[in-house]
């Protein structure tokens, strides 16, 4: 079956980008001068996603608005002869539908799916995290749509290899490799010390689920942190059906940090012919400002 709905959580608070996030979403923080969600957004349209469902809370309100039509700006540029812009901004406007619900409390990532169940129906869907850029040209998230028709529409886990001492900071899977890049999973662990990882391979944020795992979300316990982990109902389900894992080909940026955010600038910056002289020489100029050397 085609995959035609993606869940996007956006409820967090983004406390690591305060006093920013005070009075605006995190998700709406551009990398240079394009909100971090609209890259999100934008891999899920080119994999073949239809519509956008985002979990969201209160102050998230831009995110919404940024994905419509703004009339009162479209007349402006129009007006003042601005095509190139009008141009952006109405394709914004129209790349894809978005529909919302709000999580009323913050209960994990398991329970922000949940939130989205009467609209995903019983269809599969993605989940797609709204701080993490995975760039490449065949977007991570129609990889795993692809693993998943390969596999008789199995649920498909992305991930991507992490150093040992770092399986701490992440949920990891475990199971059988089928081949170099594709494993049949028999369960996650969630944050494992490095001496206690059954692999290092871990889940940054790429899923396609299938309809039992609302079921599953539905009657599970709290689990850490006092919340319902998508990552506990994920091991249930590999107990029941078939679950894959793939390491998705793509480069990812935790935008969700500042170091993240930095690098996915940076890197952004220094691809885009209109920006790269411009930092390279910005970043000359400073660094013998500041008597810093290579």
């Amino acid at each position: 079956m085609k995959i035609k709905k993606a869940i996007i959580p956006i409820a967090g608070k983004g406390t690591r980008f305060l006093p920013a996030t005070k009075e605006i979403a995190k998700e709406i923080i551009p990398i240079i001068n394009v909100p971090m969600i609209h890259y999100i957004v934008k891999e899920a349209v080119e994999a073949g996603i239809e519509q956008i469902i985002f979990v969201t809370a209160s102050g998230k309100y831009a995110v919404e608005d940024y994905f419509d039509r703004n009339q009162e700006l479209e007349a402006f540029l129009e007006k003042n002869n601005k095509l190139k812009e009008l141009e952006l901004i109405k394709e914004i406007g129209s790349m894809v539908s978005v529909t919302s619900v709000r999580q009323k409390e913050q209960l994990g990532l398991g329970h922000a799916v949940l939130m989205a169940k009467d609209m995903i129906g019983y269809e599969p869907f993605a989940v797609i995290l709204g701080d993490d850029i995975v760039v490449n040209d065949v977007p991570a998230i129609k990889q795993l749509m692809d693993v998943s028709v390969a596999h008789n529409g199995a649920s498909v886990i992305g991930v991507m290899e992490v150093p040992k001492e770092d399986t701490k900071k992440y949920g990891i899977v475990k199971g059988e490799f089928i081949n170099n890049t594709t494993l049949k999973m028999t369960g996650m662990v969630e944050k494992p010390n490095p001496e206690d990882a059954p692999t290092n391979l871990a889940t940054p944020g790429r899923y396609i689920l299938t309809r039992e795992i609302f079921d599953i979300l539905e009657n599970i316990p709290r689990g850490a942190g006092n919340e319902y982990q998508l990552t506990d109902a994920i091991n249930v389900l590999c107990r029941n059906k078939t679950v894959m894992a793939h390491k998705f080909i793509g480069e990812r940026f935790d935008t969700g940090s500042v170091p993240g955010y930095l690098d996915a600038t940076i890197d952004f910056a220094l691809k885009d012919p209109a920006t790269r002289e411009h930092l390279i020489e910005a970043v000359k100029k400073r660094f013998n400002k500041y008597g810093i050397t290579l």
